[in-house]
């Protein structure tokens, strides 16, 4: 997907006391996405950028398309990280420029690896189902990897099991002694979790890694603080583990990973380290070089927009500014 940015001020949510800093609700802020889709943006905001390397984070929908076209993101370029798409609900069909023409449905797993460029397209099917409700995270990749090649994987099948009246799909990482088949490039998590029940379920947490849930329906608590679709509840780093329950069909996307050292600089849909390496790959794809064509899409390749007229500057995971 293509990203704009726009960032609201983060807030700490009801009940979550000052000795606990590591709990903070970030609301997510609407995004046209293409010109038939609007996203809720929950990474990144201001005072908070990252979870581990996860750099981005689009929940979009349930919208109902039955008489729509649905998503509609023409070929765009990506440099410098992972993209993560699971759906709940629909169907996107993914195009790239290594050649991949790949369907995606709910309960699979794209994993898109960007390396020094790539560009893709994704598009609801003329034919689609009534609804579409999914996920896109970005990951944001270490040297030497994001100067490397590019990449793409499609996983049909993810380790599924319950625990109590939980049902967890792990997406990436690892967790609960089972391992996602998709490959990642620093120690990272992702994974669904459904409730079956009311019931209170624990989960264990690596306390070197920092984490965050993310609503996706349903009404859901964690350690006592309410989380509701449209929002991001940031846990922090420390904890060893974590207590979910909610109402029956509630779905969260529990974020985690090691705090990611490096600063970055995101624009568009780029990631990078500095104003001249952002600035490079925009005359690149502007120049039809570097990114490779996506055969067979419909549309023109979508124009980048104008490089600011300041500099870009990096900044770390909290937001701070780098030099």
């Amino acid at each position: 997907m293509e990203r704009t940015e726009s960032m609201p001020a983060q807030t700490r949510p009801p009940g979550v006391a000052t000795a606990d800093p590591g709990s903070v609700l970030l609301p997510g802020h609407d995004v046209p996405l293409g010109r038939y889709t609007t996203v809720r943006r929950l990474l990144p905001q201001r005072t908070r950028r990252m979870v581990g390397a996860w750099c981005f984070v689009d929940h979009f929908g349930p919208d109902d398309v039955a008489q729509r076209p649905g998503m509609e993101v023409p070929p765009h370029p990506h440099t410098g990280l992972q993209t993560v798409t699971w759906l709940l609900d629909g169907e996107i069909l993914h195009r790239d420029s290594l050649g991949n023409v790949q369907p995606i449905r709910p309960g699979q797993l794209n994993v898109m690896t960007s390396g020094h460029g790539i560009a893709h397209s994704e598009r609801s099917p003329a034919a689609h189902p009534p609804l579409m409700h999914g996920v896109q995270l970005w990951v944001a990749l270490p040297d030497p990897a994001r100067s490397g090649e590019a990449d793409f994987a499609h996983h049909a099948e993810l380790p599924r099991w319950r625990v109590g009246e939980l049902s967890v799909t792990l997406l990436v990482g690892e967790f609960g002694g089972e391992r996602s088949p998709a490959r990642v490039h620093t120690p990272l998590l992702g994974a669904q979790l459904e409730l079956a029940g009311t019931a209170p379920v624990g989960l264990p947490l690596r306390p070197d890694f920092e984490y965050a849930l993310l609503a996706l329906d349903g009404v859901a608590e964690a350690d006592g603080v309410p989380v509701t679709p449209g929002a991001l509840l940031w846990l922090g780093a420390g904890r060893d583990a974590v207590t979910v329950r909610g109402t029956p069909a509630a779905r969260l996307m529990l974020l985690g990973g090691e705090p990611f050292a490096e600063p970055l600089v995101m624009w568009w849909n780029f990631v990078g380290r500095s104003h001249e390496e952002i600035a490079a790959a925009r005359e690149d794809w502007m120049a039809g070089r570097r990114f490779g064509e996506v055969a067979a899409d419909p549309d023109p390749p979508l124009p980048a927009p104008a490089l600011p007229t300041v500099r870009l500057k990096a900044r770390d995971r909290t937001g701070t500014l780098r030099d």
